[in-house]
């Protein structure tokens, strides 16, 4: 095999509660990646796509977690992808994710298989430093693994595949850009104890109401008082957008990511439609142009295209 497609699935992390350690894999958008062997000792980059991102694998999100990958075998060949992102940059649905990731995952398999999912995901983490200038893995260990991922740590890198009922993402997407490393900055730097608690104690309750498929005490638990607060101005409409939601029957969401994108959960395709619905009411009384998508939680990350 000299070439390998894959499908980078989008993601959503943070999760409400689960700042920088619970994300889950959407089924659509994705990004469409090809990886190719090729003798020489470098790594190319060919963009399909309009969004005008660096070819320099140095400053691009895939080649630098394809490099990282190459470092450790110590390989005397080198790799070409062609990048066709279905997920646009900024958007707050781990865009750059899905391009390392899909990078690593292709290589790997051309590779035999030869690094485990902690290994690529240690590879994509590198791509994540480049984007946000954090060490963070909520969007890359879904992307990786698929369906609802727990980071318990970094450092040594440990996730947690957790099991979840049938649910229903609905996203909306404005058309604006929130840099990650920008979204970090206004970040308090010092929270209060009882907020602090409070958000623990709703992260462990959702955790739970995910293995018993419990949606009322999912809906419960879907509360943050820490960075929601901070971000949330950055989001025209953010509060219409989630009372909306709610009214149409979303168990509920918030921020997907750093933003600007805002998700919805719900327990049936039907509702999740009416959300869409909801959602795209509030943004059609704005000069913001916006896309929306609906899709159940993806139980594979990515995959052969």
């Amino acid at each position: 095999m000299d070439e390998v497609r894959v499908l980078a699935p989008a993601t959503v992390s943070n999760v409400v509660c689960g700042f920088d350690c619970l994300g889950f894999a959407l089924e659509r958008p994705f990004d469409k990646m090809t990886v190719r062997h090729i003798k020489e000792h470098e790594i190319r980059i060919v963009n399909l796509d309009n969004f005008d991102l660096p070819t320099d694998p140095k400053k691009n999100v895939a080649g630098v977690a394809l490099g990282a990958l190459l470092n450790r075998i110590d390989a005397d060949f080198g790799f070409e992808i062609e990048i066709n992102k279905g997920i646009r940059p900024g958007s707050g649905i781990g865009s750059s994710s899905a391009s390392s990731c899909g990078a690593v995952v292709a290589a790997n398999i051309l590779l035999g298989g030869r690094f485990s999912k902690l290994e690529l995901l240690e590879f994509a983490m590198q791509g994540e430093m480049l984007a946000s200038g954090a060490r963070h893995a909520d969007n890359v260990a879904p992307c990786i693994f698929g369906g609802f991922t727990l980071v318990r740590s970094t450092e040594p890198l440990d996730v947690v595949s957790l099991d979840f009922p049938p649910l229903f993402a609905t996203v909306i997407h404005p058309q604006i850009e929130i840099r990650t490393s920008e979204a970090r900055s206004i970040l308090p730097e010092h929270v209060p104890l009882k907020d602090a608690v409070q958000n623990w104690s709703n992260l462990g309750a959702f955790v739970a109401a995910l293995g018993k498929g419990n949606y009322a005490l999912m809906a419960r638990s879907m509360d943050d008082l820490i960075v929601e607060p901070a971000r949330k101005s950055l989001i025209p409409k953010f509060d219409e957008v989630k009372d909306a939601s709610l009214a149409a029957g979303a168990l509920g969401g918030g921020i997907s990511g750093s933003g600007p994108s805002i998700f919805m959960l719900s327990s049936r395709i039907e509702t999740a439609s009416l959300v869409e619905e909801a959602m795209a009411a509030i943004y059609a009384e704005t000069d913001v142009e916006f896309n929306t998508y609906v899709s159940q939680i993806s139980s594979s990350g990515v995959r052969h295209g």
